[in-house]
């Protein structure tokens, strides 16, 4: 459904997109992740047709994001939510649905049925400007859906929202892709992307390091596990691929209070690929 190929863009002396690949195929999320200033805005404008790769080429539902009837099937929630907080819900709803040339009953219909899908259809009424940060997420996820688009690019949707609003997105992109829609997903949570991506990407300078399954990532990029030892003089901390020996050899020693294994996670392959210098 999604296409990037040798995708390259430039900005004066900055490279900010070097060959990027990848693709997304319909029932899958794909979770694009990197640090600040790694490339991933620029290529989300691409793939929206907001500018204009330098080279490569992207396919969105084997059209150009240029031509009108392929962008038909994009929706997108960008992270600077596209909510208008002077209307209600059901007439932000509208109002992207009519752009799309719904109308009457069936315009209706749609905005009833998501409504109900990010379970805001008791708020329905009130103006936006009122909505919690977490039902404005929602409501934005709503937006990009009016048009019941194959693809949908979320940008980190879950900025800034509750527990119960997160869990309540993660339910909705979770039923998004069993109706096999393509889904990009860009976030700053790796648990959040561990939890809910098919695969990932890790981009940074604007090159791909890496993509495939978290599980594949982990084992490829992860490093060791840690075996943590607790005594009464302190913690001590064992990296070992074979944990079970470590255990065994602890517990035998019979001063450890407590043995614990902390596994590498895709937050340590996102470092150990990106670095741990801050980006500002």
């Amino acid at each position: 459904m999604i296409r990037v190929s040798g995708v390259v863009k430039t900005f004066g002396s900055l490279r900010a997109v070097d060959g990027v690949s990848f693709e997304v195929a319909p029932g899958e999320v794909f979770g694009l992740l990197g640090p600040n200033g790694a490339g991933k805005s620029t290529t989300i404008a691409m793939i929206c047709g907001l500018l204009a790769p330098d080279s490569g080429v992207i396919t969105i539902d084997g059209g150009s994001p240029t031509d009108p009837a392929a962008r038909r099937a994009l929706g997108v929630a960008p992270q600077a939510m596209a909510v208008y907080d002077e209307l209600t819900a059901r007439e932000n709803l509208r109002f992207f649905g009519t752009l799309y040339g719904l109308k009457g009953a069936e315009l209706a219909r749609r905005c009833d049925e998501l409504l109900q899908f990010v379970s805001l259809s008791d708020r329905a009424r009130d103006r936006a400007g009122r909505y919690s940060g977490g039902m404005k997420r929602r409501l934005n996820l709503a937006c990009a859906m009016t048009h019941d688009p194959k693809i949908l690019l979320l940008d980190e949707p879950t900025a800034g929202v509750d527990p119960q609003s997160r869990n309540s997105l993660y339910e909705a992109v979770d039923r998004l892709r069993d109706e096999g829609r393509a889904i990009i997903y860009t976030t700053h949570y790796m648990e959040e992307a561990q939890r809910l991506c098919d695969r990932v990407g890790v981009i940074d300078h604007g090159a791909m390091l890496e993509t495939g399954t978290v599980e594949t990532l982990i084992e490829k990029h992860g490093g060791a596990s840690s075996v943590v030892i607790e005594r009464p003089a302190g913690e001590e901390r064992v990296e070992t691929d074979a944990p079970l020996g470590v255990i065994e050899t602890a517990l035998a020693g019979g001063d450890a209070t407590g043995v614990r294994v902390e596994r590498p996670s895709l937050e340590t392959v996102f470092l150990n690929l990106t670095g741990r210098s801050l980006r500002d």
